[in-house]
């Protein structure tokens, strides 16, 4: 029916690695039919401003104050999503803080290698684009990626990531180090609901079962345009643990124009357990 409730709980602006702004983002969520969403920038809560809430109730849209947070795990990467936080959050907050710190002293580094190898960025370059095409603080790969295909290095951001920004490349610089226990403690400290992102491409065996371990509070068990084959697994063991079953688009508009927002939702029911405070 089309008067359904559809929430997208896994969204991306300009402040992180998204292409639209928060406002776009919200227009867009009204044109795909959606009556709920969540902006899950990486690291940062910089979308969410008192004029975001006030356009999205003029569009008749749940707004769901949501992140995703950056750890790692015996070398790979873990996302964390945390919803229904405190957006006024102290410890949230500085911790986010540390977060920009640490990201910028592994940009410096990757800018680093790039200048030996004959492709130089300065970091105040890098600062100026990521400002001027993003507008947000959460700067990484990406934005090096795209700064290089302007600067003529490479084709596109995939040889970029591909040749020398990958895990595994020459100028690959490992990132954050924070746990996943780290980040779903600050999210249980801003008051909100710890989810583990996409967990569909992590690895399986001990690696999978000890962050399953962890004091979660849901799996994002309906993403992108995954087969629902490929999502049932998760479901039921979000089901056996008790655990919230989340989903979303992880739309990034056209960093990655093959997921169209609202091509995977949740329902009024779990849009309601996230955002209700314990």
């Amino acid at each position: 029916m089309k008067n359904d409730f559809r929430a997208d709980l896994h969204s991306h602006t300009h402040c992180s690695d998204g292409s639209d702004s928060p406002t776009e983002l919200l227009h867009k969520a009204k044109e795909a039919g959606l009556q709920g969403l969540s902006i899950t920038d990486h690291d940062t809560l910089d979308a969410y401003t008192p004029e975001l809430f006030a356009l999205a109730e003029e569009l008749g849209i749940r707004l769901l104050p949501g992140i995703e947070l950056s750890s790692e795990q015996e070398q790979a990467s873990v996302h964390v999503l945390g919803y229904g936080i405190d957006l006024h959050s102290k410890p949230l907050r500085t911790f986010l803080q540390d977060m920009i710190r640490r990201r910028t002293e592994r940009n410096r580094a990757m800018l680093e290698k790039l200048k030996k190898r004959g492709m130089p960025i300065e970091e105040a370059e890098l600062l100026a684009f990521a400002e001027k095409q993003f507008s947000g603080r959460t700067i990484g790969r990406p934005h090096i990626a795209q700064l290089m295909v302007n600067k003529g290095f490479v084709q596109a951001p995939q040889e970029a990531f591909d040749r020398f920004l990958q895990e595994g490349a020459c100028c690959f610089v490992a990132g954050i180090k924070y746990s996943p226990l780290d980040v779903i403690e600050q999210i249980h400290l801003a008051g909100g609901k710890a989810i583990l992102a996409h967990p569909h491409f992590l690895r399986r065996g001990a690696f999978l079962k000890q962050l399953l371990s962890l004091p979660l509070d849901g799996l994002e068990c309906y993403y992108g345009t995954l087969y629902k084959e490929q999502e049932r697994p998760w479901v039921e063991i979000a089901k056996e643990k008790g655990w919230i079953a989340t989903g979303g688009s992880d739309y990034h508009g056209k960093i990655k124009p093959h997921i169209s927002l609202g091509c995977s939702w949740v329902g009024l029911e779990t849009f309601n357990l996230l955002s209700k405070k314990d």
